[in-house]
């Protein structure tokens, strides 16, 4: 089949439901026009400050070219369930995807992240690589050089961290002024990009409720516990045992270049480094035709 035979995909833009791992997951789904029980399974994470919705051209573009694509939002985002246990470590993230992939009842997924989605494929594959078939992950680096080796420039750059750590400033501070601060550090990471309501509505929507703001700042307040856990070690820092392309935007002031280097080692099955010029954090809204086909060329060949 050719790029010009592909079938049109079919997206439905009202979310569907399903429950996976103890939550009520929120997913948006793009089908092939034919076969898409047999289609090979995508699962698209989304990252902060963000949502599955801007992920829609991507899973229409997997769906056209053959595959079944699935958003779904992140534990805590709306309008998937807040989880009362309050757990948002990275190995829950994990779990989280690996029951994704058994509801859906396909033995081995592909798995797109950006951002927290990025760590959450990690997560997947180090935790059972056998169901995952290949990664791309884009903006975040493998957690063992990004927690344990960062430079300088990356701790300063990182600073939105560190203040998420604090006792109410973040749940005060994100929904003030209409998200003014949220908007902003969402642009820095992008310099030059210029969010729409495509991006920002679904944002503001999300963040308008405190909850959701606790639930999203939850993913870094789990962190620190995170390196002192058995499991981190086990898994979640040794090398990623499925093949893996990594997409970076050459302005990315959020994660920084240097962050990525000597990284070959912690990828065991085989590792590729891609770079987009004139895009920063956000790839997947400043150029998603281009980011589409980075993905799509490295799924087509594993």
């Amino acid at each position: 089949m050719t790029e010009t035979d592909l079938p049109e995909p079919v997206a439905p833009r009202t979310p569907r439901y399903i429950q996976a791992n103890g939550l009520e997951f929120a997913y948006l789904e793009a089908l092939p026009a034919t076969g898409a029980e047999q289609a090979p399974l995508v699962i698209v994470l989304h990252g902060f400050p963000d949502t599955a919705w801007s992920f829609a051209p991507l899973i229409d573009a997997l769906a056209a070219a053959g595959y079944r694509a699935i958003a779904p939002f992140m534990r805590g985002y709306a309008p998937t369930e807040i989880p009362d246990s309050g757990d948002y470590s990275i190995p829950t993230l994990g779990q989280d995807v690996l029951a994704l992939i058994e509801h859906f009842g396909v033995d081995r997924a592909y798995i797109v992240g950006h951002d927290w989605g990025a760590v959450t494929a990690y997560a997947a594959a180090s935790l059972r690589p056998d169901r995952i078939r290949a990664i791309v992950t884009s903006a975040v680096p493998h957690l063992r050089r990004f927690l344990l080796r960062p430079s300088r420039a990356q701790l300063r750059a990182s600073h939105y961290i560190w203040k998420f750590q604090l006792p109410l400033w973040p749940e005060r501070t994100i929904r003030e002024d209409d998200f003014a601060w949220l908007v902003d550090l969402a642009r820095s990471w992008s310099p030059g990009w210029i969010p729409g309501d495509d991006y920002l509505v679904p944002l503001k929507a999300n963040f308008a409720d405190p909850a959701r703001v606790k639930a999203a700042i939850g993913y870094y307040r789990a962190l620190p516990a995170t390196l002192f856990k058995r499991v981190a070690w086990q898994f979640l820092l040794q090398p990623i045992a499925v093949p893996t392309r990594v997409v970076i935007g050459e302005h990315d002031a959020c994660i920084l270049r240097d962050s990525f280097s000597e990284s070959e080692h912690l990828f065991s099955a085989g590792y590729e480094l891609v770079e987009m010029a004139g895009v920063g954090h956000f790839m997947n809204l400043e150029a998603p035709e281009a980011f589409a086909a980075h993905v799509l060329d490295f799924l087509r060949r594993h």
